[in-house]
């Protein structure tokens, strides 16, 4: 980015709204992507069960003035009062005196918040909030996320794609977005995403399990707002291998990160041109779970499991990265859970989720899509006239 000419990126904007799915979300729909908690929370639900889930201010008081002490020291006393006003004289200059002292010690700048107290102290005005977020990440050993490396927001538009989606994840509050900045630089410098995409799983285990796709409006278009990156989650692959594939917890959650770190590269943030804000971000990602052939009645404690994992580290570490979610070859009994659910959860958050008892109705629920014939591009069995999700889309390297 150092050969391209500095843009300037407007400063962060607060959401109007943007509750956390991976808070608002019920036992009928896991989310496995969002935090923040926002979260975008873009946790991935291995099987939902049937189960729905279900500041104030004060004023600033103003102090009181102070009641002066009642003069009652004898005019025979004089001596005395000359002594008590010397001493007055000589302890009011005392608070002077280590005003000027405290004026000499230079201003610590080792955290977001003193870079801040020290703008206050010398006049200058208080850093952004994608500039306090830049300062905690430049105090991070870690300086990756999402495959961007990290850098000044104010001509880095990737960097700003970034900040702004954590500010966005928890409604513009600088302390909660700071957090769980730091918490997802924590969790990136040792679960070390990236190399996660290149490592092979387990065939046995995983084949045929997830997939990520990539329409655009022309061919090899990258125009983000034109372009639509899906991951798909075919839990149905493993009905017959639930021991194996979520058996180890572990090794699950490692090939789920390589699924969405894969579905991040096509989003391509690193080389994004255009900031984004609190209202427009085209740097968003529809999920598709299918549960063909899982059963709803009983859940095996493994899976179980492996969706309270995901969901927690999606959540924590992938914020507002979910477009929409679809879940899809369910029972007709999901659709009338998910219209209980909408009336506890924000409209903004309720219109994201989608229950369809057939997967074929996927391709009508995108006909809104700045992608032409978006439906038409989607597999058979999912409605479209498209190749199979084998031949369409890539998953993690499997051996």
């Amino acid at each position: 980015m150092a050969d391209e000419k500095p843009q300037t990126v407007p400063e962060a904007q607060t959401p109007a709204e943007n509750k956390p799915e991976s808070e608002t979300a019920p036992e009928t729909a896991k989310v496995d992507d969002q935090p923040g908690t926002v979260a975008e929370s873009e946790a991935a639900a291995v099987v939902p069960s049937a189960e729905p889930s279900g500041s104030k201010e004060e004023g600033a008081t103003q102090p009181s003035a102070p009641t002066p002490a009642a003069d009652s020291t004898e005019a025979k006393e004089e001596p005395a009062k000359e002594e008590t006003k010397e001493v007055t004289q000589d302890e009011a200059k005392e608070p002077e005196d280590k005003k000027d002292e405290t004026k000499v010690e230079p201003a610590s700048a080792t955290t977001a918040e003193a870079t801040t107290d020290a703008a206050k102290e010398d006049g200058e005005p208080p850093a952004s909030p994608i500039q306090q977020l830049w300062a905690a990440a430049q105090e991070h050993k870690h300086g990756e996320i999402w495959g961007v490396d990290l850098a000044d927001p104010e001509t880095h538009i990737p960097s700003q794609i970034v900040f702004q989606k954590y500010l966005n994840a928890n409604d513009g509050v600088v302390a909660k977005a700071k957090d769980q900045l730091v918490k997802t630089l924590d969790w990136r410098a040792e679960a070390k995403p990236l190399e996660l995409v290149g490592k092979a799983f387990s065939k046995t285990k995983f084949d045929g399990l997830g997939y990520v796709t990539t329409y655009s409006a022309s061919e090899g278009g990258t125009d983000p707002e034109k372009r639509e990156v899906f991951t798909w989650n075919i839990y149905g692959a493993a009905v017959k291998r639930v021991a194996e594939t979520f058996g180890d917890l572990n090794e699950f959650i490692e090939w789920r990160v390589a699924l969405m770190e894969l579905a991040l590269q096509s989003l391509n943030i690193k080389d994004a041109t255009t900031p984004i804000t609190a209202d427009k971000d085209p740097y968003k990602i529809y999920q598709v779970h299918d549960y063909q052939s899982i059963s709803f009645l009983r859940q095996a404690p493994e899976v179980k499991a492996a969706s309270t994992k995901t969901i927690s580290v999606f959540a924590q570490n992938y914020p507002e990265l979910l477009r929409e979610k679809f879940f899809v070859n369910v029972p007709a009994i999901m659709g009338f859970m998910y219209a209980f659910f909408k009336l506890f959860v924000a409209a903004k958050t309720a219109k994201k989720f989608h229950p369809l008892s057939s997967g074929a109705s996927l391709a009508r629920e995108l006909a809104e899509s700045p992608v032409d014939g978006l439906g038409e591009k989607l597999p058979l069995a999912y409605g479209g006239k498209g190749g199979e999700l084998a031949s369409q889309g890539r998953g993690p390297e499997l051996a």
